[in-house]
């Protein structure tokens, strides 16, 4: 297997173990450096492997927060399988804040499968491709808007044209707990972590969890308890009781039909929404108002919706420039 990184601890040795993949990264400062990523591994009796990553974009902080947490409470002892969790997948961005590498510019969630040696976001998406995924029977990699974004909090799946896998992560996802479960129908960019799972057959799970580049507790704890409502679901530990929902009622189920659920501003400016979080919307309505920058009395420029839907996300700093996205909707499907 031909790949530039290298692990600190053995996927197959009993117990817990804390350690990081090493990328060989030769640069001015460090002619013999590495960058390195942060990784755990913790082996029970024999059983399914479940991955986690979080970070994959650095200004996305549920994630990394909920697997850090699920860390410290794991035990080795009580677990039927494998978990192997890399909280800050994308290290040189999450160190940074950003949401693509500092060293090289790349976005990992478009960059998979990746290449071994053409830079560092390469590297990282072909590890996970080659030596991670084909480890894993499931595997789920937690989002949140970013500095860009906010959303609404959901567990999602992405449609990958084989009817049971999809039905497979469609159980998982009610599994999960979350409010909402969207569905990504519309997906015209494969180079993503999940649509890499899915041409492997690994049942797979993203989801938004947060946004403004702020850590929601609402989102870490949803993270933290979903997982453990997955590895339940799996039969890798018991079940417990305080992850039950009172009063639990199934979630609600939208899909990302099409380009026609984005709304992107046609000019730059300073973007005053005219809807919020969860709002129902039909075509037409106001999204909000582009306002220009540098003539008084120029009047806004209204963005309207195209068509009906929920809004599960709005952009989130006011300054905008044309093409900017500031909504997009999800429509409602039958759970």
């Amino acid at each position: 297997m031909s790949t530039s990184i290298w692990a600190s601890v053995d996927y197959d040795r009993p117990g817990k173990q804390t350690g990081d993949l090493w990328l060989p990264y030769s640069v001015h400062r460090s002619a013999y450096g590495n960058l390195t990523i942060p990784l755990a591994v913790v082996n029970g009796a024999p059983g399914p492997t479940l991955l986690l990553t979080g970070g994959t974009h650095g200004d996305e902080y549920e994630g990394p927060v909920a697997f850090r947490r699920l860390l410290r409470w794991i035990d080795p002892a009580a677990l039927r399988g494998r978990l192997i969790i890399l909280p800050a997948l994308n290290a040189p961005a999450v160190r940074a804040g950003l949401r693509t590498s500092p060293e090289d510019g790349g976005n990992l969630n478009r960059a998979y499968p990746g290449e071994p040696f053409a830079g560092p976001t390469a590297a990282i998406a072909h590890y996970v491709s080659t030596v991670l995924l084909p480890m894993a029977d499931f595997y789920h990699d937690a989002h949140a808007g970013g500095s860009s974004l906010a959303y609404l909090p959901f567990v999602s799946l992405r449609r990958s044209g084989d009817d049971a896998l999809d039905a497979a992560a469609l159980a998982a996802a009610r599994a999960y707990g979350a409010p909402n479960i969207q569905i990504w129908g519309y997906s015209p960019d494969p180079r993503l972590s999940t649509a890499e799972a899915n041409r492997q057959k690994v049942v797979s799970l993203g989801g938004e969890f947060g946004g403004r580049g702020t850590v929601s507790r609402e989102g870490v704890a949803l993270v933290e308890r979903g997982v453990r409502r997955l590895m339940a679901q799996w039969n890798m530990i018991e079940a417990r009781p305080e992850d039950a929902l009172p009063g639990e009622s199934p979630a609600r189920t939208v899909e990302v039909s099409g380009r026609d659920c984005y709304v992107y501003a046609m000019r730059s400016g300073i973007f005053e929404p005219a809807v919020d979080l969860g709002d129902s919307v039909v075509g037409g309505d106001l999204c909000g108002a582009v306002w220009g920058l540098e003539d008084i009395a120029d009047p806004p420029h209204d963005q309207r919706f195209s068509r009906d839907g929920i809004v599960m996300c709005l952009r989130h700093p006011g300054l905008v420039q044309k093409g900017d996205c500031l909504a997009h909707l999800a429509i409602e499907v039958p759970s």
